[in-house]
Order: C-alpha cells, then structure tokens, then sequence
C-alpha cells in the first residue's frame, strides 16, 4: 500500500470505523467509514482476534471484519493492541487476499518488529504516544496539558527517528498535538509517511493538511473529508 496523498490533500483513515457515528469497531461503524468514502478504516484488533480496543473485550470477528472490507475499495489500517498474535494477524489478511491493501500499526516497539519480520513489504506504523489507558479520550484543560504538549512538540523532530529505528517502522503515526512542519519534515528525511491521529474538528484537520501530514484519522471521516473539499458519499 502506497501512503501517499490524493488530489492534494491527506488520506482521511476512519478511526475505529467511524466512532463518531456508531459504536467504535463495531461493523455498523466499518460501514460508515466506507459509506463517508473514507481511503482507509481503522480498527483495533485484540487477543483472541476480535475487534477491540481493550484486552478481553467481547468484539467482531477479525475474519469478519475483514470479509464485510474486503468488498470495498479502501485500505485496511489494523492496529495491533497486544503483542503475541502478530502472525495469526496476517494469516487472516492473507487467507483473504488482503495483503497488499493493509496497514499494520501499532504502540509498541516489539510488535513492529515483529511484523516487519513476517512482512517486510508492508507498512508498519510506530503509534506514538503509547495511550494504553484511553487519555487521550478526555478533553484535559488546556492550560494543564499545554506547556508538557508544547515541550513534547518541540522535542519530537529528533525523537522520531529513534522510534521508527525501535520498531522496524516505516510510518509514524503521531498524536495530532504533535504533529508540526518539522516533525513532519523529519519523518520524509527517514523516509516515513506521517499519519496524525485522532482530529475531530474541522480547523484541525485542515491544520494538519497545511503541515503536510500524509493522513489523518478521525473519529468522522465524513467531516474531514468535507473539511477538506472533498464531497462525501453520505
């Protein structure tokens, strides 16, 4: 899969399916992606193979799942919870022909390697920061998180390297108040594409279009794809 942008503007990857308009990873929210016209979905695939964010969750099917997708025309961004089950992953993508349309992201270092180890031709993303317990779904003051995210941000241009070096990735996916021109700038000189997760609101998503990211993530794909000119299937 070739990560790159279409007609001027980042791919719009539809987060957990589409979150934002049904139960996240959820094969209601996987329909939603594709209705939005989303270039790629989402979704989180724990222990046992199931769709879910959180280890020991009740969830879809990963091989359902992937049946409902691979009668579309979009990519499949599969973020890997836990480590362990690295091969079981790609099994079910390539039982299915799936191979060359998939994605594998992931936060931890060991997982990358792993995959990168099994499939050296796809495109595996170091997710970063790690957000093991959902933080990043609440909305914190920013006059808390600010000056830390500010610190962070100035501090990531020589991170990135290192991260993608750690886990054998050659795509970072970096939490949007992250993302700058020269994080960015830093990741095409290591040759990886830059996905920022997750943007919800339209000023940011065109924000992040002008830092020249490569995708962005959204819990509504529908919206960023207006936000960015883009007409919707909906």
């Amino acid at each position: 899969m070739r990560l790159e942008r279409r007609d001027g503007r980042p791919l719009v990857i539809g987060h957990r399916g589409a979150a934002a308009v049904a139960p996240e990873n959820s094969r209601e929210a996987l329909e939603a992606a594709v209705t939005a016209g989303a270039d790629l979905v989402e979704f989180d695939v724990g222990p046992g193979l199931v769709l879910a964010h959180d280890a020991g969750a009740d969830g879809m099917p990963l091989g359902d799942a992937l049946d409902l997708l691979a009668a579309t025309p979009l990519g499949l961004h599969i973020d890997v919870k836990e480590r362990g089950y690295e091969q079981a992953v790609l099994e079910a993508v390539d039982a299915r022909g799936l191979r060359d349309r998939v994605l594998v992201s992931t936060a931890y270092a060991a997982v990358g390697r792993r995959v990168r180890a099994l499939a050296p031709e796809l495109p595996v993303a170091i997710g970063y920061p790690r957000d093991s317990y959902g933080v990043s779904r609440f909305r914190w003051p920013d006059a808390v998180v600010a000056p830390g995210r500010a610190a962070l941000r100035g501090a990531m241009p020589l991170r990135i390297p290192l991260l993608l070096r750690a886990a054998s990735a050659n795509v970072l996916a970096l939490h949007h108040t992250l993302c700058s021109r020269a994080a960015v700038a830093a990741a095409r000189r290591a040759g990886a594409p830059v996905l920022a997760w997750t943007a919800n609101d339209p000023e940011r998503v065109r924000a992040l279009a002008a830092m020249g990211v490569d995708g962005i993530v959204s819990d509504d794909p529908a919206m960023a794809l207006a936000a960015l000119g883009r007409p919707t299937r909906v």
